[in-house]
């Protein structure tokens, strides 16, 4: 009975040590791709066709802040003075003119396969539980790179995927592809992600649709400094009542 007990205690720390192994590792990539958590990133997502032509193209600043609430203006002359919040699993869009927050979801579409949710949220380790599959060659075309495997189960039905395959680099663990699963398991996107000259942060995303138009999409991060908005900034009642914030 002793040796079982034993046996029993040393795979439940071996479970534990795993669970925060893995999520070391996420937090670890999600620094790659906020770098803290009160930020101001400006954001820009342009379409590609299959010739690699631009199609489309929007500006977008984000301001990503702690407890999973971020806060997007659209800054392109289309969608001048709309706005997306998210707080928490909830997402509200805000129209110029309009005196009501409307309902979204965080798969709603900002432009070609950008989505609100890969916009607003950059946060792995906060959102989804983690087993590592073990070490292989990266997905990445002609990336020489080993990777490590996680595989990401969503905590709550309200995230944008509910299945995450990803690949992050040894031994930095930087984030290097993606496969985006949609709730009926369905492989929606597959990412790729760019880190910037001095190998610090994720310089741009790559998506490519797996369900439609099979078309590219890149959001590029132009910019990222630290910043704390006000809490006002963060009510949608406040942010209908308020076409501007600077």
């Amino acid at each position: 009975m002793k040796h079982r007990l034993l046996f029993a205690t040393l795979l439940m720390l071996g479970s534990a040590h795993a669970a925060d192994d893995v999520t070391s590792l996420l937090k670890a990539a999600d620094r790659y791709r906020s770098g803290s958590d009160a930020m101001q990133v400006e954001t820009e997502v342009g379409t590609y066709g299959r010739d690699g032509q631009l199609d489309k193209q929007r500006r977008y600043t984000v301001y990503v802040q702690p407890q999973r609430r971020s806060l997007v203006l659209m800054r392109s002359p289309a969608e001048a003075g709309q706005k997306v919040l998210m707080l928490g699993d909830d997402f509200w869009l805000l129209l110029p003119g309009s005196q009501r927050p409307l309902r979204i979801t965080p798969s709603q579409k900002l432009l070609g396969d950008a989505s609100t949710g890969d916009i607003a949220t950059l946060n792995w380790a906060d959102d989804y539980d983690g087993r590592l599959l073990g070490d292989e060659a990266c997905p990445a075309p002609d990336d020489q790179r080993a990777c490590r495997h996680l595989s990401l189960q969503a905590q709550r039905k309200g995230l944008s995927y509910a299945r995450i395959e990803l690949w992050i680099g040894k031994p930095h663990g930087e984030p290097v592809a993606a496969e985006l699963y949609v709730q009926s398991d369905k492989l929606a996107k597959r990412a790729r992600f760019l880190l910037d000259k001095g190998g610090a942060q994720v310089d741009q995303m790559l998506l490519q649709d797996k369900l439609g138009n099979h078309k590219e999409t890149r959001v590029r991060y132009l910019s990222r400094q630290a910043r704390q908005v006000p809490d006002a900034w963060l009510n949608p009642m406040f942010l209908a009542r308020n076409v501007t914030l600077e």
